[in-house]
């Protein structure tokens, strides 16, 4: 309980109003997530069910790891727009490994479709933290590479007739989807490196203050360099799974998801400066962008109005971000 002045100085029980804004702008995604559950619920009684949170979740699994390599790159102050390009050359390049049987050559095809997102990833890196590219330019130029490529190699076809043991990817584990289960492995050792580790402390202080960090001995190239190969990884690991999940590999698969990713990261709180926000912030904003999608398309909302509200919440999202801040300043 806090003391608050009335108009004549004299203090009363009841709750600073500051409080409840510092509150309500600390925990705004939280309130935000709740109020679509509660809302959606009320208007469709089908939308709150197991069955369909767990159609959430394989859902945004894929965004999620998006999501999970856009909150890397953009705390270094960076942006990656190929990532859905690469989602589908990865897939397109998993597929055409996936099409013999075997334990083996699913592996193969799994490794295959990774280390093609992560080349992406690499070449994005090279060219931001060595030659010095800004990154809207060095990704927006390798997002058109990423898609000719999968089109060659598709020859602009899905690529189809994959084995049992590679779409047995989009199947369950003790009763729980793997894509739901890669993604939770994948966020959780996300957070643990960002929050826990002398790499993602120098990820926060290369987006931060470069200057500082550069005095203080990180490698600014190498950082760089890391975090969009492993966004480019993630990219990648996004692509055999929704290669297995759509049963080809489809050249097209990923097209848009780079916005979403973004979103995702930039909803949740990654501030586009760099150097702010964390993992968790990212896990509600995929969230939140999966049940707003989910529950749209199940009250039967125009696809049209859902991206009109989509962009509103993405920009209201930066302004909350830049209020908490210049409150806590």
């Amino acid at each position: 309980m806090q003391l608050s002045e009335t108009a004549n100085g004299v203090s009363k029980p009841g709750l600073d109003p500051r409080v409840l804004r510092r509150f309500a702008l600390r925990y705004s995604l939280v309130i935000i997530l709740a109020l679509f559950l509660v809302t959606l619920a009320i208007s469709n009684r089908s939308f709150l069910t197991v069955s369909n949170m767990n159609v959430i979740l394989i859902q945004v699994a894929a965004n999620a790891l998006l999501a999970t390599g856009a909150t890397f790159v953009i705390l270094t102050g960076g942006i990656d727009l190929s990532v859905g390009s690469v989602v589908g050359l990865s897939g397109v390049a998993a597929a055409l490994f996936a099409q013999n049987d075997g334990a083996l050559t699913c592996a193969e095809a799994i490794g295959i479709g990774v280390l093609a997102g992560a080349a992406i990833g690499a070449f994005n890196g090279a060219l931001v933290a060595f030659a010095k590219v800004p990154p809207f330019v060095a990704t927006l130029g390798n997002m058109t590479v990423a898609s000719g490529l999968a089109f060659v190699f598709s020859d602009g076809q899905p690529i189809s007739g994959l084995s049992d043991q590679f779409l047995g990817l989009a199947g369950n584990v003790a009763g729980i989807s793997i894509p739901v289960l890669v993604m939770v492995v994948v966020v959780a050792v996300s957070w643990i490196v960002l929050a826990r580790t002398k790499f993602g402390m120098h990820v926060y202080a290369v987006g931060g203050n470069p200057h500082a960090a550069r005095v203080a001995g990180v490698s600014l190239r190498f950082i760089r360099f890391a975090v969009y190969t492993i966004g480019g990884a993630l990219a990648g690991l996004a692509g055999v799974l929704l290669a297995s999940r759509a049963t080809a590999g489809i050249a097209t698969s990923g097209t848009g998801y780079e916005l979403n990713a973004i979103a995702a990261a930039v909803i949740g709180g990654i501030s586009l400066a760099g150097g702010r926000g964390s993992m968790i912030g990212t896990v509600f904003g995929f969230l939140i962008i999966g049940v707003l999608d989910n529950g749209l398309n199940i009250i039967n909302v125009s696809p049209f109005y859902q991206l009109i509200v989509k962009g509103l919440i993405i920009i209201g999202a930066v302004f909350v971000d830049s209020l908490t801040h210049r409150t806590d300043d």
